[in-house]
């Protein structure tokens, strides 16, 4: 990526801020741009930008993400908005001759009951968890304009497509957060409040895999180098554990001591979602963060107050 200019499109989300970080220790140009200043759900904007800033290339972590709360809520707004974010960026891309372009999928693509370890050839092959199914369609869409965009126009544009990431600047917003920084949120507020007990959504038992986003940007950055390929790649940790004793190595790392308690009048979600790392363990990348490791960074952060969604 040596004197290349690299436009990171949602730089001031969770993953666009460690790819920032990551494309620091690079030798090349990073480029960014506000929502306030280009909105990129409007294609004419997007074109007339990309036209005039012609990046070498692309990393599209950019979308609109949140929980099965916010899913459920607004899925004409996930459905939308992520349809015009992947479309505007990728055509744009291909009218402005962007040399190599990697956006971002997400691991609830796969059906809800695919086998385990999720290989990425089980992509389309059952139906999808119907709690993130909005998101889900638009990100499949995304996946499938770049291998369109390859096989017609010849276009070095990849795709991979990341577990549940977690860590510094991400969303605590209750309502629309995802599983670890609601389970940081309340086991700090619980923990402040000197509460006896905090609750987790379901029964605990659904399995889940995390990855710290700065092993994901790292993944990133060796996928766009060494990586020219029509397969969607899994970014993952390659573990996964139950939502229980994610929630008890949250505790731990916060210090609270109560009790765990569950509502059961909320869903569980996917019962296992654990992708299969093979592909790029063979391209030659590990992750190196642990959990506590990287749930101790993710702390020290919501601390700080970087995030989204805390309270003053």
């Amino acid at each position: 990526m040596k004197g290349k200019r690299v436009w990171v499109a949602g730089h001031r989300g969770m993953v666009g801020s460690a790819l920032c970080r990551r494309l620091a220790r690079e030798d090349c140009e990073v480029l960014t741009v506000g929502r306030d200043k280009l909105d990129l759900r409007r294609q004419a904007a997007v074109e007339d930008w990309l036209t005039g800033t012609r990046p070498d290339a692309i990393f599209v972590p950019a979308a609109r993400v949140g929980g099965i709360l916010e899913n459920s809520r607004r899925p004409a707004d996930f459905l939308h908005d992520n349809l015009m974010i992947a479309s505007n960026i990728i055509h744009a891309a291909w009218l402005a001759g962007v040399e190599k372009l990697l956006f971002l999928g997400s691991t609830c693509v796969y059906p809800k009951f695919a086998e385990q370890p999720i290989v990425e050839e089980a992509l389309l092959t059952g139906s999808l968890e119907p709690t993130n199914e909005w998101y889900a369609v638009a990100k499949i869409a995304g996946l499938k304009l770049v291998q369109a965009y390859r096989r017609q126009h010849g276009c070095d544009f990849i795709a991979a497509m990341p577990t549940n990431l977690y860590g510094p600047g991400d969303n605590y917003d209750l309502a629309s957060s995802h599983v670890i920084p609601a389970l940081i949120r309340k086991a700090h507020e619980a923990k402040t409040a000197g509460r006896p007990s905090m609750e987790i959504w379901g029964t605990g038992t659904p399995r889940r895999e995390f990855l710290h986003v700065d092993d994901c940007a790292d993944a990133l950055v060796h996928l766009m180098k060494v990586y020219s390929g029509d397969t969607p790649i899994n970014v993952g940790s390659g573990e996964d554990l139950t939502i229980e004793e994610v929630a008890r190595s949250v505790m731990r790392v916060v210090g609270f001591e109560g009790k765990l308690t569950h509502d059961l009048s909320k869903p569980d979600g996917t019962p296992r979602k654990l992708a299969s790392g093979a592909r790029l363990a063979r391209l030659g990348w590990r992750p190196s963060i642990s959990l506590e490791d990287g749930l101790a960074s993710a702390y020290a952060a919501f601390l700080s107050g970087e995030g989204r969604g805390l309270v003053a």
